[in-house]
C-alpha cells in the first residue's frame, strides 16, 4: 500500500492509500488543508485534533450544502422530464387553415390595362407641356 505524505494546516501526516488512489488522496488533503488554513488564519494556533475536527466539520457543511443543491437540481430535472413526457404525449395541434386571397385573372388584366392607359395619358400630357 503506497504511503503519501500530506500537509494539513502546516502539519505533515503520512497516510496509506490503495494503489492508484494517490491523486484522490492528494485532492482530498488539499481541500482539508484549505479549510484548516482558513481556520488557522481566523483563530490562530490550535491543537492538531481540534484543527482537523473543525476543518472536517467545515468540509462536511460544504458537502451537505452541495448535496442539498444536487437534490434540488435532480428534483427539477425530474419535473422537467415529466413535463417533456406530458407534452410529447399530447396530440399534435390541428393545423391552422390559412386562406390566401387570390386575385382573379380578369381583375389583374383590367388593372394592367388601366395602368397602360394611365401611362399613355401621362405621356400625352408631357408631350403637350414640351410643345407649350
Amino acid at each position: 500500500m503506497p504511503e503519501q505524505v500530506i500537509t494539513i494546516g502546516h502539519k505533515d501526516f503520512s497516510v496509506a492509500c490503495q494503489p492508484g488512489e494517490e491523486s484522490y488522496l492528494i485532492a482530498a488533503a488539499e481541500m482539508l488543508d484549505a479549510e484548516a488554513r482558513t481556520l488557522l488564519n481566523q483563530i490562530g494556533r490550535v491543537p492538531a485534533e481540534r484543527m482537523l475536527l473543525m476543518a472536517g466539520l467545515m468540509l462536511a457543511d460544504k458537502t451537505a450544502e452541495a448535496g442539498d443543491k444536487v437534490k434540488a437540481a435532480e428534483a427539477e430535472i425530474a419535473s422537467l422530464r415529466e413535463e417533456i413526457s406530458r407534452l410529447r404525449a399530447q396530440p399534435a395541434p390541428e393545423p391552422r387553415r390559412v386562406e390566401v386571397p387570390v386575385i382573379p385573372a380578369d381583375v389583374t388584366d383590367a388593372l394592367t390595362e388601366l395602368a397602360a392607359r394611365a401611362e399613355a395619358v401621362a405621356e400625352e400630357m408631357e408631350a403637350k407641356l414640351r410643345v407649350a
